[in-house]
């Protein structure tokens, strides 16, 4: 059973940064929290380790610039005191904020300063990025496993917690077993996440994304390719397995959660009462991953 500091903690998931400035939201909020924040020299600031975002748009960041230098900054970034640094503040949320700052010229910015854990600092880090919509597809899958992995929360806690429909939650979470390369093109920008799921059940499904993206196909277009391009069922008793188009429903969704839930193309082949598992692996990495996982170990 959780405690209650974890069921509150996770009942607070929803509410976004207005419940982590201990705020309720009210006319003219985002004012008040200025004039209430601290305001702190932006060299004591460095970007927080736990930040999900391994992109910026820096037009959008351009953007912002120009609305700094008019109007300033009206909601204040969200820091912690450094744990290494007694002169420091790590960031936590507002990053974009921080760095449209820098160009803009600014000396100081206003911050809101919380004492939070490592554990808090990441999960807060990933909430506010998930429910401001600024992770890319693959970013925000792996936002989603490290908060099942990390915190416990399950398909369903993510759903309610961040507004989303729980299939919605497992369709993102697929994309981590898609391979490395169909991966680089996702967060490239060239294949979009429903090009991403159409992908998952092809057999060689990087080769399959190169001709998606040198035919400059859509995503029904590539749903059509799949169905086209689909490998024919063998026959029931062949080595293998049966034919995959009667595996049961329940024995794919299987599939699917265990796949979300290691990054990795996940088989069962069942065979009467017995059966296999078959996990796919692009890297040496990827498999001292699972081996780490199915050990236990650090």
């Amino acid at each position: 059973m959780e405690d209650n500091k974890t069921g509150a903690r996770r009942a607070s998931l929803g509410r976004g940064l207005s419940a982590l400035f201990g705020e309720e939201t009210e006319d003219y909020t985002a004012l008040d929290k200025v004039r209430q924040s601290k305001q702190v020299p932006i060299e004591f600031i460095h970007p927080g380790k736990y930040q999900p975002r391994r992109q910026f748009d820096e037009e959008a960041i351009q953007g912002l610039v120009e609305s700094i230098r008019d109007k300033g900054i009206l909601q204040p970034l969200l820091v912690r005191r450094d744990p290494d640094s007694t002169t420091s503040y790590e960031l936590i949320a507002g990053e974009r904020r921080w760095r449209a700052a820098q160009i803009a010229g600014l000396h100081e910015v206003p911050v809101v300063i919380r004492d939070f854990t490592d554990r808090e600092a990441l999960e807060i880090a990933l909430i506010e990025n998930i429910q401001r919509q600024d992770l890319t597809p693959l970013e925000e899958a792996e936002g989603y496993r490290r908060l099942m992995d990390e915190f416990d929360h399950t398909q369903e806690d993510l759903a309610k917690a961040l507004g989303k429909s729980r299939s919605h939650v497992a369709n993102m979470l697929r994309l981590l077993a898609l391979p490395d390369p169909v991966k680089t093109m996702v967060q490239e920008g060239d294949l979009t996440a429903g090009h991403a799921r159409a992908l998952l059940t092809a057999s060689d499904p990087a080769a399959v994304a190169r001709e998606v993206v040198k035919r400059g196909l859509n995503v029904r277009q590539t749903e059509d390719l799949m169905r086209g391009a689909a490998p024919k069922a063998k026959k029931p008793g062949a080595a293998g397995g049966g034919d995959p188009a009667l595996k049961d429903v329940d024995l794919i969704n299987l599939e699917e959660e265990i796949s979300a839930r290691i990054g990795l193309k996940v088989a069962i082949t069942p065979q009467g009462k017995r059966g296999t598992i078959t996990i796919h692996y692009q890297t040496l990495d990827q498999l001292d991953d699972v081996l780490r996982r199915l050990g236990g170990g650090e």
